[in-house]
């Protein structure tokens, strides 16, 4: 997946790049992805979980708060 990012630098006086400014749609398109690799990353981590029902993960949660 390829964005166009259209970045602008902040530089100092002597030239030294200190910051980038990007447009809000290429920032929101950067957040989305690095999201979605946080997400895939988590759903690898706890593919051989046991999976709960919803009463049982209500159950579950309930005991939680309670310790």
């Amino acid at each position: 997946m390829a964005i166009d990012i259209g970045q602008q630098y902040i530089i100092t006086g002597g030239g030294e790049k200190i910051g980038v400014v990007l447009d809000i749609e290429t920032f929101r398109k950067i957040e989305e992805i690095l999201e979605d690799c946080g997400l895939a990353r988590y759903m690898e981590e706890v593919e051989g979980e046991k999976v709960l029902f919803l009463n049982e993960a209500r159950q579950y949660y309930a005991q939680m708060n309670e310790e």
